[in-house]
C-alpha cells in the first residue's frame, strides 16, 4: 500500500472530526508511523489484529500504548471505514497515581523569590485560578474582568469562568501598566504575540531552585496544588469541578486523596467512645 496516500486521507478526515489542532497533529503523526510500519501490506484492512497488538507492545509505557491505540482506532473508524477492526484490542489499565502538589509554604517562597513582574503574574495565575499552562498563555486582555476571568475555548473546546482574587487583580493591573500588552495578556520575546510554554516551564524551574524547592516543579503542579488547597479551605467539590473545567466529578474527586489536612479532619466514630 501507499502510506503517504492513506495518511493524506486521514489528515483530511481528522481535521474535520477533531477541533483540537494538537489532537489532529498527534493522531496524524501516530497514523503515519503505523502506516509505514505496515507498508508491505496490501491495504490497512489486511493488517492482522495480532500484528497490531505486537506493534503496540513495542511502546514501553501504558500511556503511550493507549494514545497510539486511540489514534489507530480513529484511523480505522473515519478513514478505512472499519470501526470494529480493533474492538478486541483493549486499552491498558492505567496506574491510579495521586497527583503531586507544591506545598503552600513552597509556593509562598517562590512568589517571594520571583523579582520579575511578568513571571510573578504568570506564577500567581497558575496557582490562584487552577489554570492549565495553555490557558494562561492564551489569555487576552479582554478576558480579564473585575472579579472573574473568562477562559475561552479551553480543553474540549469549552468556555468557563474562574474567580479572580482581589490581590491577583491588583498584580495583573500593575503588570499591564508596566508591560502594556496589546492583545494577549502575556507577550512573547520581541515581536512574538504570545509567551511560550517552554519559557514558562524554564522560569518556574529557575525560581523553584532559587526558592529552595527540592521537588521538580512544573506548571500543572500549580493546578493540582490549587485544587488540593481549595478543598482544604472548604471549597465545594461541585464548584471546584466547574472552576477546573472537568466533565466528570470523578476527575475532580481525585484531589480528595491528595489532601492530608482534609483526611486528617475526618471524624472517626471512635472519638465518641471512652477508651
Amino acid at each position: 500500500m501507499n502510506p503517504t496516500n492513506w495518511h493524506k486521507k486521514y489528515c483530511v478526515d481528522s481535521e474535520l472530526k477533531y477541533p483540537s489542532e494538537k489532537t489532529q497533529k498527534n493522531y496524524q503523526s501516530t497514523v503515519l508511523g503505523f502506516l509505514w510500519n505496515f507498508k508491505d501490506e496490501e491495504t490497512p484492512s489486511h493488517i492482522k489484529t495480532d500484528s497490531i497488538k505486537e506493534w503496540l507492545l513495542t511502546f514501553e509505557t501504558i500511556n503511550t500504548r493507549n494514545h497510539k491505540l486511540c489514534a489507530i482506532k480513529s484511523f480505522y473508524e473515519i478513514t478505512v471505514g472499519m470501526p470494529l477492526k480493533l474492538e478486541k484490542i483493549p486499552f491498558s489499565k492505567r496506574d491510579k497515581k495521586v497527583p503531586k502538589i507544591i506545598e503552600e509554604n513552597e509556593i509562598q517562597a517562590m512568589i517571594t523569590a520571583c523579582s520579575n513582574l511578568k513571571h510573578k503574574t504568570i506564577l500567581c495565575l497558575l496557582y490562584a485560578c487552577g489554570l492549565r499552562i495553555g490557558e494562561v498563555i492564551n489569555l487576552k486582555i479582554e478576558n480579564i474582568g473585575t472579579d472573574t476571568i473568562d477562559i475561552i475555548l479551553a480543553k474540549g473546546r469549552k468556555d468557563r469562568i474562574v474567580p479572580l482574587p482581589e490581590n491577583l487583580k491588583g498584580l495583573i493591573d500593575k503588570y499591564i501598566s508596566v508591560y502594556s500588552p496589546k492583545v494577549y495578556l502575556f507577550n512573547g520575546w520581541k515581536d512574538a504575540p504570545q509567551y511560550t510554554e517552554g519559557s514558562v516551564r524554564q522560569f518556574l524551574k529557575d525560581i523553584a531552585i532559587k526558592a529552595g524547592v527540592k521537588d521538580h516543579v512544573n506548571p500543572h503542579k500549580f493546578r493540582h496544588s490549587f485544587a488540593t488547597h481549595s478543598l482544604e479551605q472548604g471549597t465545594s467539590i461541585v464548584y471546584l469541578q466547574e472552576i477546573l473545567g472537568h466533565n466528570s466529578p470523578k476527575t475532580t474527586s481525585i484531589y480528595l486523596h491528595t489532601s492530608r489536612k482534609a483526611i486528617a479532619k475526618i471524624h472517626s466514630p471512635l472519638n465518641s467512645m471512652q477508651l
